[in-house]
């Protein structure tokens, strides 16, 4: 039986991040969805205005035997330029910043740990700006959002965006 745990990240399009997830080993499923704001069962439409106040998420469930929480961060500051704020490349909105909820205390001592780990090598000139927040609640998006870029693999978002972000991570890992 496997050691299950769960992760909650974003850092910008859902669609970016949970097609690298999928690739990851020890990962059993991810999910895109929405945390962080004040609205419940928020749509994408709602999201996109910025007044939810979510994030565009991923929630990942792992085999914590096969891949660390650690190394899920490892990933995540890795895919995506946590020194921006509310924005990844053209992607720009509340919706689309950098964020850690943490499920447990633990994974709260992991983050910021992790944070404090990347900002000590100075890699980046900028200041880490990454949200690491308790996780509230989760709310799944709708269907279509889900495993997008498998489902859509020749729509223009994903061969200009989301193709070249799989390739430099199958380079680097």
């Amino acid at each position: 039986m496997s050691k299950s745990e769960i992760a909650t990240i974003g850092g910008g399009c859902f669609w970016c991040i949970e097609t690298i997830f999928r690739e990851v080993k020890g990962v059993e499923s991810v999910y895109s969805g929405y945390s962080g704001g004040k609205t419940p069962n928020p749509t994408y439409r709602e999201i996109c205005t910025g007044l939810s106040e979510h994030a565009e998420v991923i929630q990942i469930n792992f085999n914590s035997e096969i891949i660390s929480f650690s190394r899920i961060l490892d990933i995540f500051w890795s895919i995506h330029d946590p020194t921006t704020l509310n924005r990844q490349g053209a992607d720009v909105g509340t919706q689309y910043r950098s964020v850690i909820f943490y499920h447990n205390e633990k994974q709260k001592d992991i983050a910021l740990k992790s944070k404090n780990n990347l900002e000590s090598k100075k890699i980046y000139s900028d200041k880490i700006i990454t949200e690491i927040s308790p996780l509230k609640e989760f709310f799944k998006a709708e269907e279509y959002h889900q495993n997008y870029f498998n489902l859509n693999p020749n729509e223009g978002y994903c061969q200009m965006v989301i193709k070249p972000k799989i390739e430099k991570f199958k380079s680097e890992f």
